[in-house]
């Protein structure tokens, strides 16, 4: 299929007709007598350039996939469920890349596109895409605070480790934080694909480092005793290293149905921001080799990673040694891994590894939400908003992250004021589940795609839309629905209620209800026929 991916097959009326269409986006596309389509556009002084390659764009996947919630989380997880949260890893993760093919297709289809977001617009509607474009970006924000203010207690936690305290410069080390990413997010685009590369070398490398211990110790017929952890305020008992750990008496919900089915939401946030790759389209050289090799690899990647840690973690640990500290919180996996290994630094290590992937996490929601503000100012009547549509000499939105970076660093000031900093979490958390919202509208939107005149049969295409959409869409309603079974997650699901009715009526009224088909309708964009930059030719079309 990858062979023919560069071509589209239509009937000459259609290519002319989308030809004219796309001509009007900047990208005027010609055909042949062999119905093959070729991008003649023109680049401008405001349209952002293609910096990112094949090695960038991976390890995106990867670093936006893999974050804290492994090196951090995973113990809750499973404590929670046992030896099956390996099964609900799985499960989750191939959900997940359900929805990232779908998102392939339409980027494919389309790579001009800054953000998936646009096709919830051209598909679902303007009041839906407004919708979705204007809520996705306050998420990013939302959440971007919560990684900053991590960010900064990972790095008070670091130094921690070697008897330094930290914590009355807290706030001071997030700004520099913050500054210092801001202005790596406003230098060229292939400087942020850099950074995300090693950030995410960072993070497999622990991964690979505790798997070949666990493996090491399981060969070897590795003992230990009672052992103190840091950051857990019990002693942890001694346990000998075998594969029994994990598959004696396994039961798929040892603690009950109820705890299992938390689960799900526990894996699905860990899985959270994989379709940062669906943001970076536009900016990456030759799209259309590039998006296909990213998202059919980051699957088995990401659940080698992720399903290999899980093992190797319980083949060390007995799942029933993971308790809670007295105030309900869980000591890192990965610390417990190397302390009984025999690392006295294993603390000072994985919170260096957490502190690179909290710091990973923020980078990439600056950038994606520098992106999302670059398209709303794009579509904003206001003058004063307008002005955040232009890009700088590096040719990125310079302004736009500029300034959704200074609203994430209104969370520096929050945490200085106990009495609101729990609305703060509160408002943080509903951010994250209005993603399922997300998540759900662009599965729709594809499925009106694969319906739609637009729809390319020889493009990247997800099989078996027919099942595979609503079968996303009724799993991630299932997720949202799991959310009020907890006590810490049911408030954050009724706030992310109200604002899905409250900001969805507005944009209902504000907005015409209509349902674009094909790429005649309005885009979320405004871009001129000038703003767009030449798209890389793929390979079937160098050939050619």
């Amino acid at each position: 299929m990858e062979s023919s991916q560069g071509k589209q097959t239509a009937s000459e009326e259609h290519q002319g007709h989308q030809a004219e269409n796309l001509s009007g986006q900047g990208t005027a596309t010609t055909s042949g007598g062999s119905g093959m389509h070729l991008n003649v556009s023109t680049r401008s002084h405001n349209e952002m350039e293609r910096g990112l390659t094949n090695r960038h764009v991976q390890f995106i996947a990867i670093g936006g996939t893999i974050g804290t919630g492994l090196f951090l989380g995973s113990g809750e997880s499973i404590a929670l469920t046992g030896p099956s949260i390996v099964l609900v890893y799985i499960a989750v993760g191939l959900v997940m890349y359900l929805m990232m093919r779908a998102i392939g297709e339409l980027m494919y289809a389309d790579p001009d596109q800054h953000t998936f977001i646009n096709f919830i617009n051209r598909y679902c509607g303007p009041a839906v895409g407004k919708f979705a474009l204007g809520s996705y970006w306050v998420a990013l924000l939302l959440v971007g605070m919560t990684e900053l203010s991590a960010v900064g207690a990972y790095f008070v936690s670091f130094f921690g480790t070697f008897g330094i305290d930290l914590s009355s410069w807290k706030w001071v080390i997030e700004l520099v934080f913050l500054v210092a990413l801001i202005g790596l997010n406003t230098c060229a685009v292939k400087m942020f694909g850099e950074t995300e590369f090693w950030f995410s070398m960072i993070k497999i490398t622990l991964i690979i480092a505790m798997i070949v211990t666990a493996v090491v110790m399981l060969i070897i017929g590795f003992h230990y005793g009672q052992t103190s952890i840091p950051g857990q305020d019990h002693p942890s008992p001694g346990a000998a290293v075998s594969l029994a750990n994990v598959f004696n008496g396994f039961s798929l919900a040892p603690n009950g149905w109820a705890k299992f089915l938390m689960s799900f939401q526990m894996v699905f946030f860990a899985y959270t921001l994989i379709e940062f790759v669906g943001v970076t389209v536009s900016e990456t050289k030759d799209p259309r080799h590039v998006i296909p090799k990213a998202i059919n690899n980051i699957i088995m990647r990401v659940l080698i990673f992720y399903v290999g840690a899980l093992l190797a973690i319980m083949t060390i640990v007995p799942w029933r040694n993971f308790q809670p500290n007295e105030d309900g919180s869980y000591t890192s996996p990965f610390i417990m891994v190397f302390e009984y290994a025999g690392l006295d630094w294993a603390a000072a290590l994985v919170f260096f590894v957490v502190l690179t992937a909290s710091s990973s996490a923020l980078n990439s929601l600056l950038y994606s939400a520098g992106r999302h503000l670059y398209q709303i100012a794009g579509n904003s009547a206001s003058s004063h908003v307008k002005g955040l549509h232009q890009v700088s000499h590096q040719k990125v939105p310079a302004r736009a992250i500029a300034v959704s970076g200074a609203l994430v660093g209104i969370c520096v000031i929050v945490s200085m004021f106990p009495q609101i900093s729990g609305s703060f979490v509160l408002f943080s958390s509903a951010a994250s589940a209005v993603i399922i919202f997300i998540y759900i509208l662009t599965m729709i939107a594809h499925y009106c795609y694969r319906r739609s005149s637009d729809f390319m049969p020889n493009g990247f295409l997800m099989p078996a839309y027919k099942f595979l959409d609503p079968l996303g869409i009724l799993f991630f309603v299932f997720i949202y629905v799991t959310l009020f079974i907890g006590n810490s997650t049911r408030g954050p699901a009724i706030v992310s209620f109200i604002w899905f009715v409250v900001f969805g009526v507005f944009c209902l009224i504000r907005y015409p209800m209509k349902r674009p088909h094909n790429k005649n309708a309005d885009l979320i964009t405004t871009e001129s026929s000038s703003d767009k930059e030449p798209l890389a030719k793929t390979d079937s079309e160098e050939s050619a």
